[in-house]
């Protein structure tokens, strides 16, 4: 089961996601994508093993993944402050893998029904799906 990590800006929520990948699903083949350098450092930092920079790596990484794992951004193109290119949404929003999107009220895009929650409860959600997406497997 591959899962691929996607963040952009400074990397922390990658970061954050990476380590509790790794930390309750050691198992788990995890690649960390960055829209830029300084994210992939950060996921790189938090843990990830296998780690890529760029839209070229995003549309590669997000065609072979079974789950995808990220901010709502990454399948809205120009997004995190234009990190996320058309081709980059448009590789998250066409692949075969399940997406776990944590909606993050940022770069002007806010999900009806999604009450303003911590980073830290979003990841624990996301781990919750994640278990239940594996646990399908």
């Amino acid at each position: 089961m591959t899962v691929l990590v996607i963040d952009g800006q400074g990397g922390n929520l990658g970061k954050q996601l990476v380590q509790q990948i790794l930390l309750q699903f050691p198992d788990t083949d995890l690649i960390a994508v960055g829209t830029n350098s300084i994210a992939t450092s950060n996921m790189l930092k938090g843990g990830a093993k296998k780690a890529a920079t760029g839209e070229n790596a995003v549309v590669v990484c997000a065609a072979k993944a079974d789950v995808i794992v990220g901010p709502l951004g990454i399948v809205l193109a120009d997004a995190l402050l234009g990190e996320v290119t058309q081709r980059m949404a448009a590789a998250v929003g066409t692949s075969d893998a399940v997406r776990i999107l944590l909606p993050m009220s940022k770069c002007d895009t806010f999900v009806a029904g999604v009450s303003d929650t911590s980073s830290a409860a979003l990841i624990d959600d996301a781990m919750k799906k994640l278990h239940s997406v594996l646990s399908a497997y």
